[in-house]
């Protein structure tokens, strides 16, 4: 459905900025358990890149990302097919200029993006550890924050044409992702494996004969840490998410935290009773990886889940996150170290999925039209999304090659970009390029 414009009390724009202001634990989260799933040789380099992207992203957001973006019930361009309005794109100034930053929905809203353009820019370094140059990153970052994610969010968050399905085409309530597994978490999972597909592996993850081999994380407390901050985070991007893209009533907020903690720890007991039944012992990294694939599958209709809901929603995440991340190493032969691609890509979609089939939403469920408008979403995400961030940054590793030099894998990150090593008492060992 196209929501009328949103109308906020004092109260519930207080409470809404205050949610508001607990997302940046979820990047702070995540470029933990990014540095500490990668080597310690690109330690550094891996917190610089997070605040990096992070940096580019609200910057080109602020400058172009909100145009494109908008908020709904404000000015957009549209086009009629059959004699329905289709809205594709806003149509709003440079600069934030056609927001009245005065507290209301449209300039929380402003503020709230500001924070998830750089969660969905943080997300592909994970994929790309250890081999993605930092110009490159920032570049990509601002193609990210300047182009996809401000036009798919403006489909399913600004009034635009995947949030009108259920007005214009009678599916259900038309697209639904409160907290954002669509628009940050996919758009995120999906430009990681562009960019994996386009850098190759790290050097020596594969041998010859393409079996995969073990480069576990340096550091795991590091992980497990972010995880808590990640939950402290989610808690305020589903809820102030789903009041201010949802319409969700303030009330719900109690509602929303109890979904996305069961989910994610649903989700991570999953994980970790499956690495335990398949290794004979539990693996953190996996378990880390379900919690937050909990979190993520949470996020799109963290509202409207009875919590019974939410749980199936976190144990079948779990699952799908450790399984995919096999696949996507041993099967496709794709190097992902923090699994990104599995936790974001993978969980998002069951999450907007589910969204579809478990969810209760306002006046009842919709039945087979609110999954299929789920289903459009996705299709939509694979379908076009992907291919755009694809060519975007294929294009831009034609003239700014984005993987750095082997001497950078060789010596790290740390060393050959930054001049400097996170643990220069370590050791760094090479074993993996030794000459074949």
């Amino acid at each position: 459905m196209t929501p009328p414009a949103l109308a906020l009390s004092e109260a519930a724009a207080a409470l809404c900025l205050l949610l508001i202001f607990l997302v940046p634990l979820t990047l702070a989260g995540l470029s933990l358990i990014h540095n500490g799933l990668g080597r310690s040789r690109s330690a550094a380099h891996a917190m610089l890149a997070s605040l990096c992207v992070v940096s580019v992203g609200a910057i080109v957001y602020l400058v172009c990302g909100f145009s494109w973006e908008g908020f709904a019930g404000q000015p957009a361009h549209i086009f009629t097919v059959a004699g329905k309005n289709w809205n594709w794109i806003a149509a709003e100034p440079f600069f934030l200029r056609g927001v009245e930053l005065d507290g209301g929905p449209a300039s929380l809203a402003a503020l709230l993006q500001l924070f998830c353009v750089g969660l969905a820019a943080v997300i592909p370094l994970s994929a790309a550890a250890d081999r993605w140059r930092l110009g490159a990153a920032c570049a990509s970052s601002a193609l990210l924050a300047g182009l996809t994610y401000p036009l798919f969010a403006h489909w399913s968050w600004g009034g635009g044409w995947l949030a009108q399905l259920g007005v214009n085409f009678g599916l259900g309530h038309g697209f639904v992702d409160s907290g954002g597994a669509g628009s940050i978490q996919v758009v995120g999972g999906l430009t990681a494996l562009s960019l994996v597909w386009i850098l190759g592996p790290r050097r020596g993850k594969y041998s010859s004969d393409g079996m995969p081999a073990a480069i576990p994380g340096h550091n795991i407390v590091f992980v497990l840490f972010g995880c808590l901050l990640t939950w402290v985070g989610w808690l305020g991007l589903n809820s102030a998410g789903a009041i201010l893209f949802s319409h969700a009533e303030p009330g719900r907020v109690a509602l929303i935290a109890i979904n996305t903690t069961v989910s994610a720890t649903a989700a991570f007991l999953v994980a970790v009773i499956t690495t335990r039944l398949r290794f004979g012992r539990v693996d953190a990294s996996l378990g880390a990886n379900g919690w937050v694939g909990g979190l993520v599958a949470s996020s799109a209709a963290c509202a409207f889940l009875k919590p019974a809901a939410a749980l199936m929603t976190g144990l079948i995440a779990g699952a799908l996150v450790t399984f995919a991340i096999d696949c996507f190493e041993f099967w496709l032969a794709v190097d992902d170290p923090g699994g990104a691609i599995s936790v974001h890509a993978v969980a998002g979609i069951w999450g907007l999925l589910a969204g579809g089939v478990l969810a209760t939403l306002p006046g009842g469920n919709a039945g087979a039209g609110q999954c299929l408008a789920q289903v459009v979403g996705v299709a939509t995400l694979i379908g076009f999304v992907l291919p755009m961030t694809y060519l975007l940054n294929w294009l831009l590793n034609r003239f700014y090659p984005q993987r750095v030099h082997v001497d950078g894998e060789r010596q790290g990150m740390d060393l050959h970009e930054l001049g400097g090593m996170a643990y220069p008492e370590f050791v760094v060992h090479s074993e993996e390029f030794t000459p074949k």
